[in-house]
């Protein structure tokens, strides 16, 4: 197999046993948890906080090609925060551009926690090229991590989800970003469809799905001049954080959050681009 073949399909999981099940923490599933300072682990934090036990999934090779950098022992960091907040973590390393990793990712987690109520999706492909230089290949990978695993994510949870009716969550997080962003803006807009088609599709199951816009947050990818536009285009003069996503989606999971449904919300601040 060619090297970038076997790159590509590498699925590093954990290897250690089932963790105690415990009823009163239900299990959620988050990708994208890369970086201690990212969305997914704020997101990931949150809800260990307020009681739920986390999977979550990472994928070195992308944080390694990006400007700034895999963080070393990342996963372990986050891991062992959660942890601290009282939850069963395991983590995942996952390409989702793998079509068989969503089946493998759900294997792995049910393994360990036990089923999945809540699906939390931040992993995405983004580097930034438009309409002219954007290559066929990258084109194809953002619309395989952002689209087509969004796809897979979200029919393995509706397959395997035996849940009690009104508990089960699918949250999606989306972006309008498009000018010189042209295949992840793109790849996004394909997301929130999906995931706003699960609103219906899968209400049989008693399950919502939403789709949350955060905006621009600050995790280390701004540069000054983006800082400082983001700063005089947000009314509220600050930048968003990973928390404020976060506590968003800490109430879209929880008994209170039941009748919001099929929505794309923005936690922006009130952003204008």
């Amino acid at each position: 197999m060619p090297a970038s073949q076997a790159e590509r399909l590498r699925l590093v999981t954990t290897t250690g046993e089932k963790l105690p099940f415990d009823a009163a923490r239900p299990v959620a599933l988050v990708t994208g948890v890369g970086r201690s300072v990212g969305i997914g682990a704020g997101i990931a934090h949150r809800l260990a906080e307020a009681g739920w036990n986390v999977a979550f999934t990472y994928w070195t090779p992308y944080d390694a090609r990006m400007a700034w950098g895999a963080e070393a022992g990342g996963a372990d960091t986050i891991a062992k925060a959660l942890a601290e907040r009282g939850a069963n973590a395991v983590a995942v390393e996952a390409d989702l551009a793998d079509p068989e990793a969503a089946e493998r990712v759900f294997d792995e987690a049910e393994r360990r926690l036990g089923g999945i109520t809540a699906l939390v999706m931040c992993h995405c492909e983004s580097v930034d090229s438009g309409l002219l230089d954007t290559t066929l290949e990258s084109f194809d990978r953002h619309f395989a991590v952002n689209a087509r695993a969004t796809w897979l994510l979200i029919r393995e949870y509706g397959r395997r989800f035996h849940g009690t009716a009104g508990t089960g969550r699918v949250i999606s997080l989306t972006s309008d970003h498009t000018v010189g962003n042209l295949p992840y803006g793109a790849s996004k807009g394909a997301l929130d469809r999906i995931t706003l088609a699960a609103a219906h599709e899968l209400s049989h199951l008693g399950i919502t799905a939403n789709v949350i816009n955060p905006g621009p947050v600050d995790t280390g990818w701004m540069s000054d001049d983006i800082r400082e536009h983001v700063l005089r285009q947000t009314p509220l003069g600050r930048l968003g954080s990973p928390q404020d996503t976060a506590h968003l989606v800490e109430f879209l999971c929880s008994p209170q959050g039941q009748w919001i449904n099929g929505q794309l919300l923005k936690s922006n601040g009130g952003f204008a681009s």
